[in-house]
């Protein structure tokens, strides 16, 4: 790596903003900072504030979403220091940590400082945390910032915080760290960067046409009048995934093995990230294929072309199915705004974008909390002690929906009891540094004397070569047999071993028996249970349908776990699993040993189903006949079959209702945050119908006793009960903020129309233009925080206007409806000065 004292790189655009970042963190104890690609603010700024008044005597941590980029900037920053790594400058990430006695700045990932703030909530001799990168939103940074706020407020008020990334939203983030925090701005050296737009044509082979892209953009740089220096310039290729990179790289072996074709992603060795991103040795024209890591963090030395695939991956959480998938998506106007700026880091560049340049692009990314598993999150907050989200200040709270996904699957687990608190089971999870469901595999392996087994288990779960095994015994046989050859499973194997207490070699004596491997999966994933419905087709646990190909071995077994599957609901497709005998399910959950009643309601038959059963929630070990249909066995059938028609049978007076809070959720909430209030009590609640699906048991639920046909919940008066369902302070205050009728200005009321609250829109008011003369301006509700939009109508009640700012529509708009509109209907008033006529809903008076 360059030293920082190389004349290149000895004034970035960050060191102009340093004191003003030093006096800003000296006078408040929270500071954001936004700083454009390349003006150098992962580098420079914790070095800078290592000298601080207040972190004198302390360590500093910087939170990077990202391993790579944790272990490059910390390699950079000690290096620029003269040192190595561990000394002044450390890293410290989950199973890899390089810091020593003398370690003042340590680059951590972001689930690092969770875990250290739930160990020692007081973070002893730590002076300041700055969040890097944090408009990547990530579900630990969410999380991380959250109980750091609540550590700062009640234990530290000495302690430090700054956030800082290219594009922060910077409202929403004052929102939650007060108005006062200083902001600081700092532009990026940046040069110019010209873009053109290539689009793939969609049915041919995305690597061919990417790569010849990849080669005629080379070409036309060395064709054009460029200075000898630019000639040589480097090509960053940005892909959504390994697989995408791989054949790719294979693509432009083949066809120019001139080039040094590098990659550069997370599951390399760090000496190999480290080439992709230094200058070839020989001399030679680099191509770096990149995943999202490439698009901010780290620089690649050299670069003036970036191509962009345009399509990023990501892992959506899917609560009604406990899913995830991953999804290939096209990429942000933010993320791709900071792909482009890569090519401008060093010199003039260019971006080649691999779609057309009409595609529209959604302005951000959705922060991960809104898309993923919750369930850790559920585990880390019970930890903390929390029972209500909203008691922790967020930039975007959790999902109501999720958060109850999570919850409900960390109580299966054993994890969580009915008031969300841990459970015994749930404390002793707290030592493994993995997910909920991992951490109880671990746990309970002792039971069956398998805990060295659970401990490779888990390595190659959570590990990134098992890619092409789709036998997951054989691939722990093949690990386990030749250790050496799979470095980095051996590796995180060890080392919840060591955790654990026992020798990963040896168990009792003797080699790792594998037997019990199917047990350890059901353990972590009771959900995944799947049972044969015909051969290749499995109803799993959870009640969603698996497939295997019935040449699997596996496609006749009677019970079977699903290590991996995809999330499609409908049919997931199952990836890896391991057969499980009925005998070691009874042994496993004793609770399938009890006979329960089992209801559905039929839609072909039109009535409520049922047998009595014995098994694990779907999967049924044994049927006989029901004589009598339990009143809790019926209501959760009807919460079922509402679920599964994915809508709610709402009248009009309910529809009503939901836009009247859901409009006030969207403009009060924040106020109730701010005041100390919480999700579910001084805050509107999430009335949203994937929400009021997802809490059906707790609103609609009481109200069915003695129901048991789906036609009479659809005769329920369900406004009154979800008015009944709000709390005492906001039911009364209702009617205030979002009135059923607006008066208008002839006297009349007319009502609102909160329907279009529902998507977010603002409510209408339909009124005949006559009626609204003297008005000087638009209506509004909430506070006077939301305008009303007005449908100004003919005296034929036919649309004239559309508008929500009345002074405007005087002024400009209505002369030309006067003069459209008067020789029509000459009966009705159409005065040249609106704003001094008389309201009416009537005709001309006679003289």
């Amino acid at each position: 790596m360059t030293r920082v004292d190389d004349p290149s790189l000895a004034a970035l655009p960050i060191d102009a903003r340093l004191d003003e970042i030093r006096a800003a963190l000296a006078a408040q104890s929270r500071a954001l900072l936004v700083a454009d690609p390349g003006a150098g603010k992962t580098t420079r700024v914790p070095l800078a504030l290592l000298d601080a008044d207040w972190c004198r005597g302390g360590r500093l941590l910087l939170l990077e979403p990202r391993r790579v980029a944790a272990r490059l900037a910390a390699g950079f920053m000690a290096e620029s220091l003269g040192e190595r790594v561990g000394e002044t400058v450390g890293y410290r990430m989950r199973g890899e940590s390089r810091v020593g006695p003398t370690t003042r700045l340590e680059v951590v990932t972001q689930g690092v400082l969770t875990r250290m703030l739930q160990e020692d909530p007081m973070l002893e001799g730590v002076s300041g945390v700055i969040f890097d990168e944090f408009h990547e939103r990530s579900l630990e940074a969410d999380l991380g910032l959250a109980l750091t706020l609540d550590a700062q407020q009640g234990l530290r008020d000495d302690l430090r915080l700054l956030v800082m990334s290219a594009t922060l939203d910077v409202d929403a983030l004052l929102g939650v760290l007060g108005e006062a925090t200083p902001v600081i701005d700092c532009p990026g050296r940046s040069f110019p960067v010209e873009t053109r737009h290539r689009p793939l044509r969609p049915r041919e082979d995305a690597a061919r046409q990417q790569a010849a892209a990849v080669l005629e953009s080379l070409d036309e740089a060395l064709d054009e009048t460029l200075p000898d220096k630019d000639k040589s310039g480097d090509a960053l290729v940005i892909l959504p995934g390994v697989g995408e990179i791989r054949r790719l790289a294979r693509e432009l072996g083949a066809r120019a093995p001139g080039l040094a074709v590098m990659e550069l992603h997370g599951r390399l060795p760090l000496e190999a990230q480290r080439r992709a991103l230094r200058p070839d040795p020989d001399g030679r024209q680099r191509v770096v294929l990149a995943t999202a890591i490439a698009e901010s963090s780290v620089t690649v030395d050299g670069v003036r072309l970036v191509i962009d695939a345009g399509q990023e991956r990501v892992p959506v959480f899917q609560p009604r199915t406990g899913l995830t998938r991953l999804e290939t998506r096209r990429v942000n106007r933010a993320s791709a705004d900071q792909r482009r700026g890569r090519a401008g880091r060093q010199g003039p560049g260019r971006c080649v974008r691999l779609w057309a340049e009409e595609q529209p692009l959604i302005p951000h990314g959705e922060p991960e909390i809104r898309q993923a598993d919750l369930s850790p999150l559920a585990f880390e907050l019970a930890r903390w002690g929390i029972t209500e989200p909203g008691q922790l200040s967020w930039v975007a709270p959790p999902p109501a929906g999720a958060l109850a996904a999570g919850r409900a699957l960390l109580a299966r687990l054993g994890v969580l009891d009915d008031a969300s608190h841990l459970t015994a089971l749930g404390r002793a999870c707290v030592r493994w540094p993995t997910h909920p469901r991992l951490a109880v595999m671990l746990e309970r392996s002792a039971e069956l004397e398998a805990r060295p087994l659970a401990c490779a288990l888990v390595a190659a779960l959570e590990g990134r070569d098992l890619d092409q095994e789709r036998d997951l015994e054989r691939a722990l046989a093949t690990r386990l047999a030749a250790p050496k050859e799979h470095r980095q499973w051996h590796q995180e194997a060890r080392r919840l071993a060591r955790i654990a207490g026992v020798e990963l070699s040896k168990a009792g004596g003797g080699a790792i028996r594998l037997a019990p491997l199917g047990e350890l999966l059901a353990l972590a994933y009771p959900e995944r249970i799947g049972q044969r419905l015909e051969p290749g087709r499995f109803r799993l646990a959870g009640g969603t349908l698996a497939t295997l190909p019935e040449a699997h071995p596996l496609a006749h077994a009677p019970l079977l776990v699903a290590a991996e599957l995809d999330g499609e609901a409908s049919g997931a497709r199952i990836f890896r699993a391991v057969a499980l005998s009925p005998e070691r399910l009874e042994a496993l959950y004793p609770q399938t040993r009890e006979w329960r009643a089992s209801l559905e309601w039929s839609d072909a038959q039109g009535r409520m189903l049922g047998e009595q059963v014995r098994g694990l929630d779907a999967v049924v070990l044994e049927r006989r006949p029901l004589h009598r249909l339990p009143p809790e066995a019926v209501r959760a059938a009807l919460l079922a079959a509402l679920r599964r028609r994915e809508r709610l049978p709402f009248d009009d007076e309910a529809e009503q209702l939901r836009g009247r809070v859901a409009l006030l959720r969207r403009q009060l909430n924040r106020d109730a945050c701010d005041e100390g209030g919480s999700e579910g009590q001084d805050a509107w609640p999430d009335w949203s119908m994937s929400a009021l699906l997802e809490t059906l048991e707790a609103w609609l639920g009481p109200y069915l006793d003695g129901v048991s046909r789906l036609e009479a919940v659809e005769k329920l008066p369900l406004a009154r009960i979800l008015t009944d369902s709000l709390a005492w302070p906001l039911r009364a205050r209702l009617d205030e903020l979002a009135p059923l009728r607006l008066a208008v200005p002839s006297g009349a009321s007319h009502r609102l129309d909160y329907r279009p609250c529902l998507e977010g829109k603002p409510p209408v008011l339909a009124v005949k233009l006559q009626e609204c003369f003297g008005w000087q301006g638009s209506p509004r509700v909430a506070d006077g925080r939301e305008p009303v939009l007005l449908h100004l109508l003919s005296p034929a009640r036919r649309p004239l206007q559309v508008t929500a700012d009345l002074a405007s529509f005087w002024a400009n708009g209505y002369p030309e409806v006067r003069r459209e509109m008067r020789g029509r209907y000459p009966k009705h008033p159409w005065p040249e000065d609106p704003l001094a006529a008389e309201a009416t809903a009537r005709t001309k008076r006679r003289s």
